[in-house]
């Protein structure tokens, strides 16, 4: 009987179609890459998906984030995404926190409860508690590391932090991670080097007096997000639970 999903199923098979149907996934950040990640996991038949991110849907979202439409702006981005995946899999389990996740709030996950964890989030202190409370329940997690101030899509690769450069996140949590003892993680990076945005003064959001933000672009994170969902899916279906 055709569904939705019959022509992944023709790709992946019945048995990886399952084991996405009963697969549950924490997407941390729904932005730029998070955002893409949540509409391929949705897409695909992942059964259900945990939406963590703080923020709101804001104008400046509209020129690279998925949930962001002018309908959306001012919608928390779980709420956003939510609506997206039930208007695409309604039998899909959501389960939304609207907090931004430091070491603070770690202690309100359960990372043992996830298949995977996806990391999509800015801040390198909240990567660094994402992969290593991954580590210590042995679930899998691929993380993003810098899709800011790029214009190449196509230079972005998957490999293990160690063997990243280029990259200034990817340096800053290689540096992080080996003195913590942490062995692996999948990230997805690129060598491009990064453009030296144009001046924010004219910026009237409050995040953008704050720091300075990066530049980005509707055709960069986007593919980011789209590779991350791969790796997660391809994983899954396969079965692996060494992915991290």
């Amino acid at each position: 009987m055709l569904n939705e999903f019959s022509r992944t199923e023709l790709l992946l098979g019945g048995e990886a179609m399952d084991r996405l149907k009963n697969a549950r996934v924490a997407v941390f950040g729904v932005g730029g890459v998070g955002g893409y990640v949540v509409e391929a996991l949705a897409r695909s038949g992942v059964g259900a998906i945990d939406l963590i991110d703080s923020d709101r849907v804001s104008l400046t979202n509209l020129n690279r984030q998925i949930i962001a439409l002018q309908s959306t702006v001012g919608l928390l981005k779980t709420d956003a995404a939510e609506v997206r995946i039930k208007d695409i899999n309604p039998g899909c389990k959501v389960v939304k926190h609207p907090v931004f996740y430091t070491s603070e709030t770690a202690g309100e996950f359960d990372f043992t409860e996830y298949d995977y964890v996806v990391d999509a989030i800015d801040t390198v202190s909240g990567k660094i508690e994402l992969v290593m409370n991954a580590d210590r329940c042995g679930t899998p997690i691929i993380s993003s590391m810098g899709a800011g101030n790029k214009l190449d899509p196509t230079a972005f690769e998957v490999a293990d932090i160690y063997k990243t450069s280029v990259c200034p996140l990817a340096k800053v949590m290689r540096y992080e991670l080996r003195r913590r003892g942490i062995k692996h993680l999948k990230v997805v990076y690129s060598k491009e080097i990064p453009i030296v945005p144009n001046s924010t003064s004219d910026c009237e959001e409050e995040d953008c007096k704050k720091r300075m933000i990066p530049g980005s672009i509707a055709f960069v994170p986007s593919v980011v997000g789209l590779i991350i969902a791969g790796e997660v899916i391809k994983d899954i279906a396969g079965g692996s639970r060494d992915a991290s």
